[in-house]
């Protein structure tokens, strides 16, 4: 016999408060699993396996964005830190002005105007913490349109002044036969300059194709390739490092071939 005490009763009660509540604040949700296995990567070793949880989502207040990527170096070959495999993520919730005010701040291509934050966490000392402005655009053609300015602050170890950030965020869809090519993706261009933390500009597209809708599978399945271009990578100036401590240099041209399935 299943004994009913105060407080599980208080703890069910704040459960289904709490879902009520969530079901009133959260609009849409989408979460998917990406397997990368690239070629050509700098700094790190050349030829990588990567396997990343995303999580979007929609709230009655802004927008929630998260990820995290298990990183596999193959064969062998091992990072700066001795280790053959890694881990990154990023948290970044934003803020609609226009929503907590019931304000409809349009204007031109402007959708709606917001305040971005994002969390950089992973392996050894590579914390740190980005706030600023944001809008989101309304271009034809595009699924959505951001575009984020940060004012980064490292943490732990690394030195050096704050330094700005431009990052862009899109998503286009085109359609072929009876499916559809999606091209998404990231700008993120650090414009400011310091001694330790060189300004850099990271550019990284998916294209992929809904392989689930072409066969009439239901949920999405994307095969694909994944492009990521980064110069100055990590913020580590490429003149001061071409030939010597990173062979190579540290700008970076590397492909992956992907899959990526939403649930």
């Amino acid at each position: 016999m299943t004994r009913t005490t105060p407080s599980l009763l208080l703890a069910g009660g704040l459960l289904a408060t709490g879902q009520a509540l969530a079901g009133d604040l959260l609009l849409w949700q989408d979460n998917s699993l990406t397997y990368l296995n690239g070629i050509d990567f700098k700094v790190d070793p050349p030829r990588q396996q990567t396997v990343t949880f995303e999580h979007a989502s929609g709230w009655s207040f802004g927008d929630l964005f998260f990820f995290v990527d298990g990183i596999k170096y193959n064969t062998k070959a091992t990072n700066g830190a001795g280790d053959g495999h890694s881990f990154y993520g990023e948290l970044s919730p934003r803020l609609s002005l226009g929503k907590i005010s019931n304000t409809d701040l349009s204007f031109g291509p402007i959708k709606d105007v917001l305040i971005a934050a994002t969390w950089e966490f992973g392996e050894d000392d590579v914390d740190a913490y980005l706030i600023g402005p944001a809008v989101d655009l309304n271009i034809p053609g595009f699924d959505y349109f951001q575009l984020n300015t940060y004012l980064r602050t490292p943490d732990g170890k690394r030195d050096g002044k704050n330094v700005w950030q431009i990052t862009p965020a899109w998503s286009y869809t085109i359609p072929v036969g009876n499916s559809n090519v999606v091209i998404d993706g990231f700008i993120d261009w650090v414009v400011d300059n310091d001694k330790s933390y060189h300004a850099n500009f990271h550019f990284n597209p998916q294209i992929k194709y809904d392989l689930a809708k072409a066969m009439g599978w239901g949920e999405k399945f994307y095969v694909g390739v994944e492009y990521d271009y980064w110069s100055d990578k990590y913020g580590i100036d490429n003149d001061s490092f071409l030939g010597k401590e990173v062979l190579g240099g540290t700008d970076q041209s590397a492909i992956s071939l992907l899959l990526k399935v939403h649930f």
